[in-house]
């Protein structure tokens, strides 16, 4: 039977889907904009990287065939050889282009309802909603209550915050509340009590994640966010491959959010570092120590978060290739009856406009020692990664999706 390794990328993906004009989106493609940018210099950066995208062991799976297939032309950098890996990409159908959206679906439950979102005025939360927060988290007010990027937000509002300690609380075109704090003058653990106050405030509003926040630092020059972020997240969808596998008796390793984004629910183990690096090393750590049967499921946030969102496309070439490095280990790791797929749960091109996800297709790479390489096509939703899993490991299909294993 062997393990089952779900590597997510979070943000990486390859092309405005069918109903990214709905979205704002028409004409987003995350990993084909960085791979045009770094080929006409705009990807350098002194001392971090330079020249054309090098994506070798994502390349050798088949990740220029899937782009190509997904967008209906070729990136450069990236070759149209014949791939070691099966290549496809995969159509997200779940309302919303947010991380649970992504994640749920791929875990084999499309979000079938509409999120709640925050209003695009200012102030952008309800005011029945900020009192609410203010008296039961007894805070002096907040800072913020607008839609913007959190660093941005943090480097505007965060001195402010350190002389009255008032939370800085903001949103975006998620279905998200974020709320930043000063790690040690606001408290670490104070602010995710109220990230606790603010996740059951939101949950009439149908609002999918309250982020908690902290960053340390003095003055607006110097202020960090730290790697203590927790997401505290509505409820995933009943009958997801989580909960089919660990109801089978199934070990299950989380490495990274995904106990976060599926609310601690059959999530197993749960391994957290600060980093992408961080990530690989867990999940390396998870495929020495994880029984044969068990499912693996990883985040790598870094994308999405340091370089997505900031439209820092040097910085998100640069993690591209340095997780391209480290694949080979990862594939060394896996025993012989091992699967792996490598996908992404929705876009964040950082050449397009604005600081929001942008809604694409995702690549689609699984690869094992025996497994046939070759092209799985388009798959009509993300649930088809949940189905293919869980024909590996021997579970009940679910609801939605289908396996590309014969």
């Amino acid at each position: 039977m062997g393990r089952a390794i779900i590597i997510v990328l979070d943000s990486v993906g390859c092309g405005a889907a069918e109903d990214a004009g709905v979205y704002g989106d028409a004409g987003a493609d995350t990993l084909g904009h960085i791979a045009q940018a770094c080929a006409e210099g705009c990807g350098d950066r002194v001392g971090l990287r330079e020249g054309s995208l090098r994506l070798p062991n994502l390349d050798r799976l088949g990740l220029g065939r899937a782009m190509q297939a997904s967008t209906g032309h070729s990136s450069p950098g990236l070759g149209l050889g014949e791939p070691a890996g099966q290549w496809g990409y995969g159509v997200e159908t779940s309302l919303g282009k947010d991380t649970p959206s992504g994640h749920w679906e791929i875990a084999g439950t499309p979000v079938q309802f509409k999120w709640g979102y925050f209003s695009q005025t200012m102030p952008a939360f309800p005011p029945e909603f900020t009192r609410a927060l203010i008296a039961e988290g007894e805070l002096p007010g907040i800072l913020g209550d607008k839609h913007a990027s959190g660093t941005a937000i943090i480097e505007e509002f965060g001195e402010e915050h350190l002389g009255d300690l008032k939370p800085i609380c903001y949103t975006s075109a998620d279905s998200v509340l974020q709320i930043a704090a000063h790690e040690h003058a606001f408290g670490l653990e104070r602010l995710y009590a109220l990230c606790k106050i603010a996740r059951r405030l939101c949950d009439p509003l149908n609002i999918g994640r309250v982020i908690a926040r902290p960053f340390v630092g003095r003055t607006s020059a110097d202020f960090v966010r730290t790697a203590h972020r927790k997401d505290f997240a509505m409820p995933p969808p009943a009958g997801n491959l989580l909960e089919r596998a660990a109801l089978a008796g199934h070990e299950i390793i989380c490495v990274g959010k995904i106990g976060d984004i599926f609310a601690h629910r059959h999530t197993g183990r749960e391994l957290k570092g600060a980093n992408n690096n961080d990530h690989v090393d867990l999940t390396l750590r998870a495929l020495a120590e994880a029984r044969d049967g068990a499912l693996i499921f990883v985040n790598l946030v870094d994308f999405d978060t340091d370089f997505g969102h900031r439209r820092d496309v040097p910085g998100y070439a640069a993690c591209l290739e340095s997780f391209d490095a480290r694949l080979p280990e990862l594939t060394a790791a896996m025993r012989d009856e091992d699967f792996c797929i490598v996908t992404a749960d929705h876009g964040n091109d950082p050449t397009w406009r604005g600081y929001d996800h942008t809604r694409e297709h995702v690549p689609i790479l699984s690869f094992g020692k025996g497994v046939a390489p070759g092209p799985i096509g388009r798959r009509e939703t993300l649930a088809d990664i949940a189905e293919t899993i869980a024909q590996r490991l021997g579970l009940a299909a679910g609801a939605h999706g289908r396996s590309w294993l014969a």
